[in-house]
């Protein structure tokens, strides 16, 4: 009785010294979690010191931490607009798709939907004045969809800024869209776009200069591609065709948050891409950015629409009222 009573008194003890090294060993892996916040925060602290000296804003590592709709329930998203489609079932308009991870508006939406129901081919885009290249039409697709693209800006900061994102970017470091740092005109867009290696077939363009934008889409023949994205000047309305007079030096003037005198209208990019083999088909919720399909793309899906149907927003018909007369005065040249 006495050898049981110590046994059970050493498996006591025991089990008191392994409750006491555990304890211990807790208190050390918080120690040490709370050392790795510690330099993690102060990493965080230097990055940002590093990038304000630079003038560079600071973006997450990681890209998929900016995504308001990640890349799997994209593919979700994608599996139900094909069903859809098989089904006969009444397709949702451009206004029900919109969601924006990396696009100005909710273009990211709109382009997932497209390229859901009419395919993809090339898996290519080139994208023209696309700022720093993370909020632009094109980085959705290379970051959560794999695409090659084209990222052209004439601002040197926001290309290395755009650079420095996709280098730190898990999705994108080993395989990084082009950035080019270039004044893009008439006569040098063509050989801007082979020399990088994007001539050809191509999926998408996409084209937001604030400027001499028809003149850009009109001299471009050295790509193809399947859908066409680009703003227009949407204080003319949906007749009048008209666009600023081509300059290759030329810069919009801003009034407020809109560059009123730049770009060129609906109607006048309606004329040029029938010219081209384009058609509309629909625009973002707000009324200033056109999508074009080439004819023979989803002609049975997406038909051509009227211009009228993408100026029904408010934002539109206020802009019609109130900053067209700004600018009206000033140069404009009839297409």
């Amino acid at each position: 009785m006495a050898e049981e009573d110590q046994g059970a008194s050493l498996g006591w003890a025991r089990a008191r010294e392994l409750d006491v090294e555990n304890q211990r060993a807790w208190a050390r892996a918080h120690e040490l979690d709370a050392e790795v916040r510690r330099l993690s925060a102060r990493v965080a602290e230097l990055e940002e010191q590093i990038a304000q000296e630079k003038g560079m804003d600071i973006v997450p590592p990681a890209a998929e931490s900016l995504c308001a709709v990640d890349a799997g329930t994209q593919l979700l998203l994608r599996y139900r607009f094909q069903e859809l489609a098989r089904q006969g079932s009444p397709l949702p308009q451009f206004s029900e798709v919109e969601f924006r991870n990396f696009s100005q508006n909710g273009e990211d939406g709109i382009l997932l939907y497209l390229f859901s129901l009419v395919g993809e081919e090339t898996r290519r885009a080139v994208e023209i004045c696309a700022g720093d290249g993370i909020e632009c039409n094109s980085a959705n697709f290379v970051i959560n969809h794999g695409w090659t693209a084209l990222l052209v800006d004439g601002d040197q900061d926001k290309i290395s800024r755009g650079r420095s994102f996709y280098a730190r970017c898990r999705d994108t470091w080993i395989w990084p869209p082009t950035m080019a740092e270039a004044w893009v005109t008439a006569d040098n867009v063509n050989d801007l776009i082979r020399t990088h290696g994007f001539d050809g077939e191509i999926d998408l363009l996409s084209l937001d200069m604030d400027g001499v934008d028809y003149w850009i889409w009109k001299a471009i023949d050295c790509v193809s591609p399947r859908v066409v994205l680009l703003e227009y000047q949407d204080i003319w309305g949906p007749d009048r065709s008209v666009t600023v007079p081509y300059d290759q030096n030329f810069r919009a003037y801003w009034e407020g948050d809109f560059p009123d005198y730049g770009g060129a209208s609906l109607a006048a990019f309606v004329k040029l891409g029938r010219q081209k083999g384009y058609r509309l088909v629909g625009c973002q919720r707000l009324g200033f950015n056109a999508i074009f399909l080439r004819n023979g793309v989803g002609d049975d899906i997406f038909p051509e629409i009227a211009t009228g149907a993408c100026f029904t927003h408010p934002k539109v018909r206020q802009g019609i009222e109130t900053r067209l007369p700004r600018v009206v005065h000033l140069p404009w040249e009839e297409v």
